[in-house]
């Protein structure tokens, strides 16, 4: 009996400890099963862009203005959005100010407008490979922005001011060597299949390489416009809700993109979509490009923050590359290949930095408090 009572208080703790174990297993777990998620969901989201260049360059191919697809997409995307945004939002949507409308505006001109009609013309120009390795430059284009806007601090002194600077030069030293320098071409696989060969717009080899400097600066541009909308959005998005705040950027690009194409193309036979690609394109770039992808890469930034979103991106390069030279039989020069890793290089070195900052940051607030407490 003497033994039996003893034992009692012993299986109880083994029970305990047992019982505590499998709560850390299962948090671990938990873990591991929420980062694959958002692991898995930026893949995803890669594939969509890397299906967004191809279609872009597919329908201008197809005798489709860059300005009218970009109107199509975000007038539908606002036809979407807008809704959602009324639903899910109802109750937790702010009055709208002035400044906030401000705030939408610019975010249709930056994030929607010039972005989109730039890479349009872009890639019109060059090669789908091209233009996603000069947009990797967005986030380092961010950086800058944000030191001369006196938003971020340099440090120079610190181990993440460091690599940010080394970085940034990393990634404009990889962009110039993008444009200035072609290289030896690189015969991986060959398919002899190009999409490209069935429309009559077809761009020479000759047009294009006379255009690349000109494709260069447009996509500079675009990563340029790309960098204000970040830093517009971010301001905006802390006094007016996510899905309204992208509503309202689809609302002011449509409005813009619209008026855009209508003055340029006045001809409503070029905005006719018919059963082909154009109609595909667009049926791609709603769908798939908004309605998918900004709920994906919203609930991927709220979960694990933007610097996870943007270190995925390096990963559409490789897949255009890939796509491009299987689909649409474009070459792919050393120039490129080295120039895309010295981007990619430079984009992880700025983003450690800013990773390093942050946590910094945060040990530092968390020691002020307790000291104030």
């Amino acid at each position: 009996m003497g033994s039996f009572f003893f034992s009692v208080p012993i299986n109880r703790r083994l029970t305990g400890l047992i019982s505590s174990e499998h709560l850390k297993m299962g948090g671990k777990l938990n873990e591991v099963i929420e980062s694959l998620k958002s692991a898995m969901a930026m893949v995803l989201v890669q594939v969509i862009l890397t299906g967004i260049n191809i279609f872009y360059k597919l329908a201008k191919n197809d005798g489709m203005e860059p300005m009218i697809v970009v109107a199509y997409r975000y007038i539908f995307a606002a036809a979407v959005m807008a809704p959602l945004a009324l639903i899910l939002e109802r109750n937790s949507r702010p009055r709208m100010t002035w400044m906030v409308f401000f705030q939408g505006f610019c975010s249709g001109l930056f994030g929607a407008s010039l972005v989109q009609n730039l890479f349009m013309e872009s890639l019109a120009l060059t090669s789908a490979t091209f233009v996603s390795a000069m947009a990797n430059l967005v986030p380092v284009i961010t950086f800058i922005l944000a030191i001369i806007l006196r938003v971020d601090k340099l440090a120079i002194h610190t181990s993440w001011g460091k690599a940010k600077i080394l970085g940034t030069i990393l990634s404009i030293g990889g962009a110039m060597v993008v444009t200035f320098y072609k290289g030896i071409e690189i015969k991986i696989w060959t398919t002899h299949i190009n999409l490209l060969n069935h429309g009559g717009n077809a761009t020479a080899p000759q047009q294009a390489n006379a255009s690349q400097g000109l494709g260069a600066a447009l996509a500079a541009s675009s990563s340029l416009s790309a960098a204000i909308w970040l830093i517009i959005q971010a301001r905006m998005i802390k006094v007016y809700p996510l899905y309204s705040s992208s509503a309202l950027m689809c609302v002011c690009g449509a409005l813009q993109c619209a008026v855009w194409a209508v003055c340029r193309k006045r001809d409503w036979a070029t905005w006719r979509l018919g059963w082909n690609i154009r109609l595909l394109a667009v049926i791609y770039l709603v769908v798939i490009g908004t309605i998918v992808m900004i709920p994906v890469m919203a609930w991927t930034s709220r979960v694990r923050g933007p610097i996870f979103v943007s270190s995925f991106f390096p990963l559409m390069l490789i897949m255009s590359a890939i796509s491009s030279s299987l689909l649409l039989d474009e070459k792919l020069h050393l120039g490129s290949v080295i120039g895309g890793v010295l981007i990619i290089i430079g984009l992880y070195a700025v983003l450690w930095g800013q990773a390093k900052e942050r946590k910094k940051t945060a040990q530092h607030d968390g020691h002020s408090k307790s000291f104030n407490s």
